[in-house]
């Protein structure tokens, strides 16, 4: 039984596994065929936070692979005073095949994998978004073919879904370059993480947006205020304002492609003009979570022809 915390959970060679399972059944799917691998099988969807691209993603994906999802919210008692997580995660596990837990503490999504005898795989939480970051890749890889040794350049916070997007890129010999103002960088621990996992990788920092974007395949961003930020708006606003992804700054790289994990705030990290413009994939990027999602769950199932 594996877990997908964070997306060190998986290996290379792993990664590459599950891209190609889900190539496979991305191209049936376009070609109007649905292989019901998973017939039978349930996957809960445990949330805390307000979702649509991961929850609809995943509850199409198994739908399409033939098993059956339950969503549940607040309404259960998840992450309260109702119940412990331990008692809430062993009994879960006794119904359902598989939990995708989208929650506000990373910790909450380790203690549910510790106890809930089914795979676990995150679907967000404050540090890391391994799902978002397979599909950025994963798309990637659909337009160019070969990903090793190009550059992805993150221009914005040093959150969630950069550090799972350093680990993929690194994992996957990419160039990854994290562009934030002195303060929204990656942390000290982080860091050290990184050069013991991936010790040869190259995973950059700078301040300065320009030189992060300049030859990269791919720029990317994300909110400048996530959930749970709220209070810290104003200071990260006036932080992050040199640091827009606009028509100015994807100028010096015309062949790059733009993503964003959505919601964008439009005018704030992105201009209409980026998101809306030829560069921009960020809908083909939200449909691959899907395609990714669906090889997800038939690897870890150990269902995948």
């Amino acid at each position: 039984m594996r877990h997908v915390v964070v997306p060190e959970d998986l290996s290379a060679a792993e990664i590459e596994a599950v891209f190609a399972v889900s190539r496979d059944l991305q191209e049936k799917f376009e070609a109007g065929r649905r292989d019901a691998l998973l017939p039978g099988r349930v996957l809960a969807l445990v949330f805390e936070k307000p979702s649509l691209r991961t929850r609809v993603s995943f509850e199409a994906a198994m739908a399409h692979l033939g098993g059956t999802s339950l969503f549940l919210g607040a309404d259960t008692g998840f992450a309260s005073s109702r119940e412990s997580i331990a008692d809430f995660g062993r009994v879960l596990g006794e119904y359902v095949d598989a939990i995708v837990c989208r929650s506000n503490a990373h910790a909450t999504i380790e203690q549910l994998a510790a106890v809930a005898g089914v795979p676990v795989i995150n679907g967000l939480s404050d540090q890391a978004h391994p799902c978002q970051a397979l599909a950025d890749v994963y798309t990637l890889r659909q337009r160019v073919g070969r990903v090793a040794g190009l550059t992805f350049a993150f221009v914005g916070d040093g959150n969630n879904v950069a550090r799972s997007l350093a680990v993929v890129c690194g994992s996957l010999g990419m160039r990854f370059v994290l562009a934030a103002p002195p303060g929204y960088r990656f942390d000290v621990e982080f860091r050290r993480h990184l050069a013991t996992i991936l010790p040869h990788a190259a995973i950059e920092e700078t301040t300065d947006p320009v030189a992060a974007v300049k030859g990269a395949a791919v720029v990317y961003t994300d909110v400048w205020t996530s959930m749970g930020q709220e209070k810290e708006r104003a200071a990260r606003l006036e932080a992050f304002r040199p640091y827009q992804v606009n028509e100015r700054l994807m100028a010096h790289c015309p062949d790059a492609l733009f993503m964003h994990c959505l919601p964008a705030r439009r005018g704030e990290e992105v201009t209409d003009g980026v998101i809306d413009g030829p560069q921009s994939v960020v809908v083909e990027e939200a449909a691959a979570r899907m395609h990714v999602q669906k090889g997800l769950l038939a690897w870890l199932l150990g269902q995948a022809s």
